[in-house]
């Protein structure tokens, strides 16, 4: 997948007072077709996360830009071309709890997506197949096919859902905050298990998180997003050893340690900002918030650059360095 400076701008207000929110600005990033990775989408709430995997998705339409699969634009593809896509693109949504209508029991939620995309070329190959996907995700068939989504742990329900986007043997997988629904307790055998379908299935995913330890633990490269724009992107190792934007070391320096014996020693102070709407604001989208802005973060936007093999940064300071 080829993601080519996907922009999506909103309209809100009223009538006569609309306003333009860029949710998605520009955005570009690879997975590459020849192995299989794990990229983090990462940044807090609002900053475009959810946006990207509605494009890649074709849950939205782009404002402008492009996501091509295979040489071919998503959005010019044909009815059986996008059936194709979808067979190889799948996703797993953030709450288990909304993401099933509770009036089916799970057989019928298993069976829809095979029947839809015309998988199995017989019922005996479709309880195959799901029975093959459940095992998969460690889930017994027999205990789970026949019960309604609400007899099901949040747990097991997310597993599920896990196992639904299995059935089609998928290229990509777009995991929107797999874990942050579930408890704590299930959370890292949910994330071991994208972990050992990426080396089993040579599965790739995409994965969608504010929590930078989650993301560090997964995770072969990351994109961190703020306010629609990347700020800093690259190997995780890379980027999280050596944090440059000032946003990704607020991000860091707000991450406690698991000992309650050590203390932070400085206090974390965030700067308000007036979050703007024009499609044409100007500037760098953190001076509101950033400790070492200068005048011409105003009225210069930055621009992503390679400061370092695998590693790049969209903020001024570097770009001096780099010219």
């Amino acid at each position: 997948m080829d993601v080519r400076n996907l922009t999506k701008i909103y309209s809100t207000g009223g009538l006569f007072k609309k306003k333009q929110l860029k949710a998605v600005g520009n955005i570009s990033l690879q997975i590459p077709k020849d192995k299989a990775i794990i990229t983090t989408l990462a940044g807090e709430s609002g900053s475009g996360k959810s946006t990207i995997a509605k494009l890649l998705l074709k849950i939205e339409e782009p404002t402008s830009g492009q996501v091509v699969y295979n040489g071919k634009n998503l959005y010019d593809m044909n009815k059986e071309e996008l059936t194709d896509y979808r067979k190889a693109v799948q996703t797993i949504f953030q709450d288990p709890y909304s993401a099933y209508n509770p009036m089916y029991k799970i057989d019928r939620v298993l069976e829809m997506p095979i029947q839809r995309l015309k998988i199995a070329s017989s019922k005996e190959d479709e309880q195959k197949i799901i029975r093959e996907s459940l095992a998969a995700v460690n889930l017994s068939p027999d205990l789970v096919l026949n019960k309604y989504p609400h007899q099901l742990s949040g747990g097991e329900r997310q597993r599920v859902m896990i196992s639904r986007a299995l059935l089609t043997r998928p290229r990509l997988i777009i995991a929107d905050e797999p874990v942050s629904m579930v408890d704590a307790s299930l959370r890292a055998g949910i994330l071991n298990l994208m972990i050992n379908f990426k080396k089993e299935f040579n599965i790739s995913f995409i994965y969608i998180t504010h929590d930078l330890s989650t993301a560090r633990s997964i995770s072969d490269d990351i994109v961190l997003l703020y306010r629609g724009s990347i700020v800093e992107s690259g190997d995780i190792e890379t980027v999280i050893n050596n944090p440059l934007h000032p946003y990704l070391r607020e991000l860091i320096e707000s991450i406690p340690i698991p000992d309650p014996r050590k203390r932070w020693e400085t206090s974390i102070n965030l700067r308000t900002e007036e979050i703007t709407y024009t499609t044409e604001e100007r500037g760098c989208k953190f001076y509101g918030r950033c400790p070492n802005r200068t005048e011409k973060c105003l009225s210069v936007t930055p621009q992503l650059v390679q400061v370092e093999k695998n590693h790049n940064v969209s903020c001024l300071l570097y770009a001096r360095e780099s010219n």
